[in-house]
């Protein structure tokens, strides 16, 4: 299977609370109390079925973020210093 299937997405729920979601998924894999505890928990999640993209969601549905965690392979790594 490629990295698309590994790709998660954390987004705010309409109860408030913050998801860590594989993109392919019908539910999310975990929920949190804070974006920044679901964003870890993608990331380490990531790390550990061999990487993908990572994107983020603010408040407001928009796309805050988006990162390639390793061993993921970015074809347009950032050249800020970000991430």
């Amino acid at each position: 299977m490629g990295g698309k299937g590994r790709d998660r997405t954390i987004f705010r729920r309409e109860d408030g609370k913050w998801a860590n979601k594989r993109n392919d998924a019908g539910k999310a894999s975990s929920v949190h109390e804070t974006q920044k505890e679901a964003e870890e928990a993608g990331k380490e999640m990531l790390e550990n079925q061999g990487g993908g993209e990572l994107t983020v969601k603010g408040r407001d549905g928009k796309i805050r973020s988006k990162d390639t965690i390793e061993p993921g392979n970015d074809p347009n790594p950032p050249k800020d210093t970000e991430n």
